[in-house]
């Protein structure tokens, strides 16, 4: 049966309306002003990355593999050595020493 007036409203029950207003829209407003706040105070610049980088490696190239550990290094960025009239390239300085050491043992 409608009430008068002729139309159905809907109202929300008031505790949850204190609930919303009282609690959630708080602690919204909170959240995003703290994010907010954090990009402000930060103090490292943006777009700066962090920690050492690889160096930069030239696109294409030839790869090739180190022999102590299988993996394929870029020859522009290889530790190299020459061994047998040929260079063989290696991934890292340790992977170079064990080849050294193995090859004369």
């Amino acid at each position: 049966m409608a009430p008068r007036g002729g139309s159905l409203r809907f109202r929300p029950i008031p505790m949850f309306r204190t609930f919303i207003v009282e609690f959630v829209l708080p602690l919204i407003l909170f959240l995003l002003l703290r994010n907010m706040l954090r990009g402000f105070l930060s103090p490292r610049p943006r777009g700066v990355a962090r920690g050492p980088q690889p160096p930069p490696v030239p696109p294409g190239g030839e790869l090739k593999k180190d022999p102590v550990c299988g993996t394929y290094v870029s020859t522009a960025t290889a530790q190299q050595e020459r061994a047998n009239g040929e260079t063989v390239y290696f991934c890292s300085p340790e992977c170079r020493d064990r080849y050294k050491a193995s090859q004369r043992g």
